[in-house]
């Protein structure tokens, strides 16, 4: 519990510092340092629509961020979670377009599909860190894992173009999908997602999961300890495999609920980021799921903020992702605080 809340002081000390920092920059490029920093820090609760905007943008990064947590809490430093993204996106799509066109039936199916071929996906890179690497080799699993994206999102783009394409578009994308293959939105006017409340769910689940199940379980010691864990009977291999797996699925699920829920249609024509981005969010809510929530609505956040400010200021919407990149080096800084922590433990030690 003590350790807990140390890490959660020191994430909530690595976000005040980035934001001072950040506002030093402002300051340096910007003529008009306050009201840039203050369009960045409220600009989006001014508007009901920038709201939306947030919201929305925080459900695929929510979804990325957990399914970087369930690998990393397994120790494989997979980054998959992009190309997962992306076949669940195109299996939601072909579904949709193919299924008969049956109300709640025809959205479930399309889901489950994105899910199915988002694991379908995360078997390759399990199969591979478990059987086709050396036990610990994160480099290897780094690299399989970074290929596969790639190789997903041109599997998706042949397969959107030649197959599902909607010749009278302006560009690359498939046809909408039926109506009856939507997901209700939570507000229809400012288009809100409702796989919002889709994501919040899973994300309960995957914290039941991963700290209430012998599964869950499996996966924490084998991520704390491989040694220990194999020596205590628990089959390495297949936590390596079904942890893969079912982080995929999770990934494949941001995806079809991307596709049913807000665009309606199959329409990258490059690789989002959401992968990277859920490692990003991951390492801000510590690998924790019930911290998973609130890392990704403080990036949607950030983000949103950066283009408020960049419409209604000189400076522009990059600062945001500065300011990301200086939290994650400070929130993952071993360093940080820690001097303070040992103090903690002397006083405590010359108490007794």
């Amino acid at each position: 519990m003590r350790s807990n809340v140390f890490e959660l002081v020191r994430t909530l000390v690595a976000v005040f510092l980035s934001l001072l920092i950040v506002f030093i920059f402002i300051v340096i490029v910007s003529k008009d340092p306050v009201r840039a920093y203050r369009l960045f820090l409220i600009g989006p609760f001014a508007r009901i629509s920038r709201l939306a905007e947030w919201l929305n943008q925080s459900i695929p990064l929510l979804f990325a961020g957990l399914a970087v947590a369930i690998v990393f809490q397994a120790n494989q430093f997979s980054i998959g979670a992009e190309g997962q993204f992306l076949i669940g996106a195109l299996g939601a799509t072909m579904v949709a377009l193919s299924f008969p066109e049956v109300d709640v039936i025809h959205l479930l199916v399309a889901i489950l599909a994105g899910m199915l071929c988002g694991a379908l996906w995360g078997v390759i890179p399990g199969l591979l860190s478990a059987y086709g690497l050396k036990e610990g080799d994160n480099l290897g699993v780094l690299v399989v894992s970074l290929m596969m994206n790639f190789i997903g999102f041109y599997t998706a783009y042949y397969t959107i173009n030649n197959h599902f394409r909607d010749i009278y578009a302006g560009f690359m994308a498939s046809p909408f999908i039926p109506s009856t293959s939507y997901l209700p939105f939570l507000s229809a006017r400012y288009r809100i997602n409702g796989g919002l409340v889709i994501a919040f769910i899973i994300a309960g689940l995957v914290w039941y999961f991963l700290y209430r199940t012998k599964w869950g379980y499996e996966i924490r010691m084998v991520g704390t300890n491989i040694g220990f864990a194999s020596f205590n009977g628990i089959n390495v291999k297949r936590v390596i495999i079904y942890s893969n797996v079912i982080s995929a699925a999770v990934a494949g699920l941001a995806g079809a609920i991307e596709v049913t829920g807000l665009h309606h249609r199959y329409l990258w024509q490059s690789m989002p980021g959401y992968g990277f981005d859920g490692v990003i969010i991951a390492l801000i809510a510590r690998n924790n799921p019930a911290l998973v929530p609130l890392s990704a609505l403080f990036v949607a956040y950030l983000r949103t903020g950066g283009r408020v400010m960049e419409r209604g200021s000189d400076v522009s919407a990059e600062m945001a992702m500065v300011l990301e990149s200086i939290i994650v080096l400070l929130v993952t800084a071993e360093a940080l605080l820690n001097l303070w922590q040992r103090k903690r433990l002397k006083r405590k030690v010359s108490q007794r």
